[in-house]
This record gives C-alpha cells, structure tokens and sequence, in this order.
C-alpha cells in the first residue's frame, strides 16, 4: 500500500489510539454541527421550497468565499502541528501571531467582497426573479461577521494543532446551539422568515469567532508575545507554499460547484430544491470521515516533527482502514433511509421522493468518498497540497462539469444523470489521491 517499512503491532496499536483519542471529539464536533444545521435547514423548509431555494442559492459562493480561510486552517494546521511535534514552542507562538494577523486581515477583506456582491450572486446562478431578492437579503446579513468566522476556522486549527480538539468542538457545538435557538425567535416568533434565519446565523458566527479567539489565547503555547504580533516573512513563505495549493484547490472545487449548481438550478425550483436538501442530508454520512481528516492530519504533522516514520505510515494506513469502512456502514444506512432523511428538511413530497431517489444512487460512492477524504488529510498533514489540487482540477473539471453540461445542456437529461456525474467525479478524485499519494 506504501512504502514498505517495518511496523510493530505496538505502534499500529498506538496509533489507533492515539487516532480514536484525538478523533472521537472532532466526530462528536461534526455530528452535533451538522444535525443543528439538519434543524437549521428543516426550519427554513418549513417555510416552503422557495425559502429553501432563497437559503441555498447563495451556498456554493459562500463555500468559494471560506475556500480562503480554509486554506489559510490548512497551512497553519500543517506548520503548527509539526513544530509542536518538534518541540518547538517559540515558532508555535509566532505562528499564533501570524495567525491573528492572517485571520483579520482577510476576514475583513472578503466580509468587504461579500457585502459588494451580495446583490448579484442570484442574478449569476440564474434563480427565479422571486428568488433574488431574498437570496441576496440572506447572503449580505450572513457575511456581517465574517471576520468571526474566518478567526473561527483559524485558529481552531491552531488549537487542534496541539492536540486540543476537545475544547474547538465544545464551542462549535454551543455556536450551532445558539443558532438554533435564535432561529425559533427570529422565524417564528417575530416571524422574520428567511431574514430571521439570517440574523441567527449572523449572531452565532459572531459568537464563535470571539469565543474561539479568546481559547486560543488563554493556551500558553498559542499566546504570541506583542513582538510577534507583525508579518513574519519566514513563515509566511512557509504558509503560502502549503496554503497556496490548497487554496487553489478549494476555489476550483467550488467555483466548480458553481457551475454545476448553476446547471441545476435552472431545472427549476422543485428539482433544485430537492437537489440542494439531498446534498445536505448527504453530510450525515460524512461526519465521521471529516472527523477523522482532521485528527489524522494532526497525527501526521506531529509525527513528521518528531521525525517518527514508523509513527506516521501507522497513522496513515489505520486511517484509511477506519475511514473506509465507516463510509461503508454509513452508506448502507443511508440507502436505507433515504426518504425519512429527506423528508426531515421539506414537507414537500415531490421533493423528498426525488432527492432520496438521488440519496439512493450515490450512496453507493460513499466508500470511495471515504478515501478522497482521509487521503487529503494526510497529504495536508504533511503539507503537501499541490497534488491534492491537481488531481481536483482534473476531476472536477474534466468529470464534473463536462459531463453534467453534455447531459443537461446537450442530451437534455435529468437529476437522475447529474448525480451520476457527481458520483463518477468522487470516484474519480478518490483514485487519482491514493494513485499520486504522498511516498516519502
């Protein structure tokens, strides 16, 4: 599977524990945030397939937008974890201080862009006329805070770089709460519909931000000194050739995303509004597979400071085995109960019976979804991302995109077609990760 090296069952052992220690919160992080966004979701449905649509329109540029914070997560998950391995406390500190400097600096930069393009974005994606208006209401007041939220995804990974992802996930988990609370006021007590469940989301963000900040403060280890609070050139060299990649890979993957949302919503509102809730009771299934991304790339970066071989190909090896067969399960359960899946987030019967027609089909795919997932983490965790970007560019684009644009737009096929592109470029991706995996 990897270069052969020699690897006791001691250290397999070890590394599975250490995986389970560090993954079980991240899981629980991402089960409780995602089951508080099914509620989130299942609110707005109530409102109808129009709020539905009005809510996920705006989606795909919003992934396009946290493509930057992500990157920027990824680069110093990478760079902190492994001097934390190292035992190298004064980079860690400098690397919190770049952090802040990074996570506020462009927080306010694309809360800026964000508010300027707002009112386009439903125009671009080509929605109903009645669509637009609220979409764009929607967009603009959940990109008030979006300094918090890119604080948020940064320095969580500073934290979960020194092997803390408890205290990350019990914050994640209070933010979703509040959101949700703040959604039974805001929708249907003042009866705000979609701009209540905006005002929610807007103040949750905020919240978490702030709280995330102040954790990441009160650790010795992440406290920068006011002499560390200023652009390091070393280590933005550092974080720009890891986070570059992943930036790149993340902005093609949802500008791809775009495309093939925009493709879909043009279908029409019942179509996309099955399309979109699918997508979303989908997550479920990956919960476990992020979960354990993320630990793995921690494990990974600490073992390559210690400069432990053994300790990372077992990391990497019991990653794989756990993930995929968890993907497996999940995929069962998911074919299984597609339809109550889908009927949790819309009232509306055409909708669920289509779109659990299309949790039916890719459930299938999730075991190779599984793999995508932990190869990535991996290949982060070493700070090697350029790959990782090829083979998307590759996969997304030359899968994706092209094939849903002959069966829609050329052969004039359904959903049904455009879920088989999907899941083809899923499996596709998954491949191309473990065929030009990290070797060293």
């Amino acid at each position: 599977m990897f270069n052969e090296i020699s690897i006791t069952k001691k250290q397999y052992k070890a590394a599975l524990i250490s995986l389970i220690g560090l993954s079980i919160p991240t899981i629980l992080e991402e089960i409780f945030s995602t089951l508080l966004q099914y509620v989130d979701t299942a609110m707005v449905g109530r409102l109808g397939e129009k709020a539905t649509a009005a809510v996920s329109t705006t989606t795909t540029i919003g992934w396009l937008i946290h493509s930057v914070p992500s990157a920027i997560a990824v680069a110093m998950l990478a760079a902190a974890s492994k001097a934390n391995g190292a035992g190298e406390d004064k980079k860690l500190r400098k690397l919190a201080g770049q952090a802040i400097i990074y996570s506020f600096f462009f927080g306010f930069l694309l809360e800026i862009i964000a508010l300027l393009i707002s009112p386009y974005i439903p125009v671009w994606m080509g929605v109903e006329e009645d669509i637009v208006k609220p979409a764009a209401a929607y967009f603009s007041i959940t990109s008030i805070t979006l300094v918090f939220r890119t604080s948020a995804r940064v320095f969580a990974a500073m934290i979960r770089s020194t092997k803390d992802t408890k205290t990350p996930m019990y914050i994640s988990v209070a933010e979703n709460v509040l959101n949700v609370l703040l959604n039974i006021v805001f929708i249907y007590i003042l009866d705000f519909g979609v701009i209540g469940a905006a005002i929610a989301s807007c103040i949750s963000f905020g919240a978490g931000g702030l709280a995330m900040f102040i954790l990441m403060l009160s650790k010795k280890k992440l406290r920068p000194r006011l002499v560390e609070l200023k652009p390091d050139l070393s280590i933005l060299k550092e974080v720009f050739s890891i986070g570059l990649p992943a930036l790149g890979t993340t902005v093609i993957s949802c500008l791809g995303y775009i495309v093939f949302a925009s493709m879909v919503s043009g279908m029409g509102t019942t179509i996309f509004a099955a399309h979109s809730i699918a997508i979303t009771a989908e997550q479920i299934v990956y919960i476990p597979g992020y979960g354990l991304r993320a630990a793995t790339s921690t494990l990974i970066g600490n073992a390559l400071g210690e400069g432990n071989t053994a300790k990372r190909k077992a990391t990497e090896r019991i990653s794989i085995l756990i993930t995929m067969s968890i993907m497996l399960v999940n995929g069962i359960a998911l074919f299984v109960f597609a339809y109550p899946f889908m009927k949790i987030f819309t009232n509306s019967m055409g909708a669920a019976m289509l779109g659990s027609k299309m949790l039916k089909l890719v459930a299938f795919s999730e075991p190779f979804f599984g793999l995508m997932i932990v190869m990535e983490g991996i290949s982060y965790g070493m700070g090697m991302t350029k790959h990782v970007f090829i083979c998307e560019s590759v996969s997304m684009w030359g899968v994706r995109i092209l094939s849903t644009f002959v069966c829609v737009k050329i052969l004039g096929l359904g959903l049904t077609a455009v879920w088989f592109c999907m899941i083809a470029d899923n499996i596709c991706k998954s491949v191309l990760l473990y065929i030009f995996r990290p070797r060293c």
